[in-house]
């Protein structure tokens, strides 16, 4: 569903109560990108990404779709960058029962600071109930970028909510996809890799692998469903392969 015909604000279901909110762009260097906030629909409604402060609108207009923008309980993010959590004080302003949602660190070095209300900072491993859906906060420093960064696992539906890993260009028209998204993401790394590259970068993978999921939910181009599993391991197979590649 189109929500502005201007922006091109499209919103889409891609799991059973989890709406992607897609925004086309064109980077000030030029070519076509795209930034994508999760909506997921349940007793206590959360938002994954707010994006940036200038798309507030475009976002609030989407979810409008769905939901009364008053009725979120929690606003998420995976670290603290613009595109993640530009738009956050705008939201905790217009769902007045809100809370912003982030890990431990992000709350200690910027959201507790940041945002006009108190996080919930999860640990690593623990639950967030929404009703129906139950989501487990994962931490993964560094991976691609941030000390503080982490993902969302959706138990119920399988669906990890997995912030820039397979970041595609392109505006990302497609909402769900089953064909190869690690080749263009991989192209896309290639001509500016945002990837921390730490140590333990594939241990992290392969700890997010054995959840098995089956929808990937990517901040940048389109989600993907099918053996998240396998596309994972697939994924540290790449930048383990990129690290012993002649320069």
């Amino acid at each position: 569903m189109i929500t502005n015909t201007q922006s091109g604000t499209n919103i889409h279901e891609i799991a059973d109560g989890i709406y992607r909110i897609n925004t086309p762009i064109t980077l000030p260097q030029g070519g076509a990108f795209s930034f994508n906030q999760y909506l997921l629909v349940d007793d206590k409604p959360m938002l994954f990404h707010t994006g940036p402060r200038r798309l507030f609108p475009l976002v609030q207009e989407a979810i409008g779709e769905v939901l009364p923008v008053s009725q979120l309980r929690y606003i998420a993010l995976s670290h603290f960058e613009a595109d993640e959590c530009g738009a956050l004080n705008e939201f905790l302003a217009v769902a007045p029962e809100s809370a912003p949602v982030c890990g431990r660190v992000a709350a200690m070095v910027s959201v507790s600071d940041v945002a006009d209300r108190a996080p919930q900072a999860l640990a690593d491993g623990e639950m967030l109930s929404l009703g129906r859906h139950a989501l487990r906060w994962f931490d993964t420093p560094h991976l691609p970028h941030a000390w503080e960064c982490g993902f969302m696992f959706d138990d119920t539906t399988r669906t990890l909510l997995c912030g820039d890993l397979f970041t595609q260009g392109g505006e990302g028209k497609a909402a769900l996809v089953e064909t190869d998204i690690l080749g263009p993401s991989e192209a896309f790394r290639g001509s500016m890799d945002y990837y921390a590259h730490t140590p333990n970068t594939t241990e992290m993978l392969e700890r997010l692998a054995g959840e098995s999921p089956a929808t990937l939910a990517c901040m940048h181009g389109s989600a993907w469903q099918g053996d998240g599993g396998a596309l994972l391991r697939a994924l540290a197979e790449s930048i383990e392969q990129r690290k012993i590649m002649p320069t």
